[in-house]
């Protein structure tokens, strides 16, 4: 009887149309994309950030060391027109030259120059890119 039984079941799959499929797997799918919300986020960048303003005799007028942490972290390239503002209302425009080495909370500049503008060595200032 259970030859019997089995001609039955084939014969009522094979009447209805039904197969047995094995099912896919999707979570391994699902687990590729990401969220809605981090569908729309965009990477932030940081647009200034607060510094000591150090002197160094061997830099030239015009020109400002900053490492190259801080670099990246701002967006500036070798070349670039940075701004430093001073206790908020003194603001001024040096041309970036980056180095490997150095602090990322610091960015020096001619001692002459910063005497003459009024700023001390280890001020405390803002550095961002200049924009346009």
């Amino acid at each position: 009887m259970s030859e019997s039984q089995e001609l039955k079941k084939q014969n009522e799959q094979a009447s209805t149309g039904e197969k047995k499929k094995a099912k896919i797997d999707v979570t391994k799918l699902v687990s590729i994309i990401p969220p809605a919300s981090e569908l729309r986020r965009k990477e932030e960048r940081v647009k200034e950030k607060r510094i000591r303003v150090r002197w160094d005799e061997s830099l030239p007028q015009g020109i400002a060391r900053i490492s190259k942490e801080l670099a990246s972290m701002l967006g500036i390239k070798d070349g670039d027109t940075i701004e430093i503002v001073v206790a908020g209302r003194h603001k001024f425009l040096f041309k970036a030259t980056i180095v490997e080495e150095g602090s990322i909370n610091e960015v020096y500049c001619n001692p002459e120059e910063l005497r003459e503008k009024g700023v001390a060595d280890k001020s405390i200032a803002t550095v961002r890119k200049k924009a346009g």
